[in-house]
């Protein structure tokens, strides 16, 4: 069967669309997830100061390390015995992201207590550039990650911390891989994801 060059040109039009409308709606459901990650976040920020602070590098990546594994672990056997569920996993992955982002941009500044409002001023500032990457990213794949199972992004953000660990310990360097930054980044949205799709924070509850 013939079809028209109009046909083609037609359905182009109409799939640019739908993918228009697709990436405004990822855009909502992340901005939603994220005032409420960033909610928890400047809670405890007003609780417990920027304790954070001393933490290196290395140890930020073993505290989300231990936050991906419990999430596996609760995936694999089917039952927790802590009453926190897997969504307050991710919720942290997201934060302790942050704090390593920032924590990178702090190298030089030996000061421990910061002011709430300076740290939600940064953290806005390291979520923006990490929806410039969701952004980039969709362009390029498009919204391949609403047909993933939370497993399977549970495994790649596994996958992305053993990496993540791997060139800390070679003291940041890599050959042809991307440096840290970009892991942190990654996993951020991959967490971000799995809320969206668990229906964290709908609409009517912010």
């Amino acid at each position: 069967m013939y079809l028209s060059p109009s046909f083609w040109v037609l359905g182009t039009i109409s799939f640019k669309i739908t993918l228009k409308k697709l990436i405004n709606q990822t855009l909502q459901e992340y901005n939603r997830v994220i005032k409420a990650c960033k909610e928890t976040f400047i809670k405890k920020t007003k609780d417990y100061g920027t304790a954070w602070r001393i933490l290196r590098l290395p140890s930020i990546t073993d505290q989300i390390f231990i936050k991906a594994q419990r999430i596996r672990s609760i995936q694999e056997k089917g039952v927790q015995k802590v009453e926190e569920d897997i969504t307050s996993e991710f919720i942290g992955i997201i934060n302790y992201c942050v704090i390593a982002l920032m924590q990178m941009k702090l190298a030089n500044n030996t000061e421990l207590e910061l002011p709430a409002e300076t740290v939600e001023e940064w953290y806005n500032q390291e979520i923006a550039e990490n929806i410039e990457l969701l952004l980039n990213k969709n362009h390029d794949y498009g919204e391949a990650w609403r047909d993933m199972r939370i497993s399977s992004i549970t495994d790649i953000i596994l996958m992305k911390l053993y990496r993540t660990k791997q060139i800390e310990d070679n003291q940041g360097k890599t050959l042809i891989s991307e440096g840290v930054e970009a892991n942190y980044r990654d996993m951020i949205n991959y967490a971000v994801f799995v809320l969206i799709k668990l229906n964290f924070a709908p609409d009517e509850a912010h």
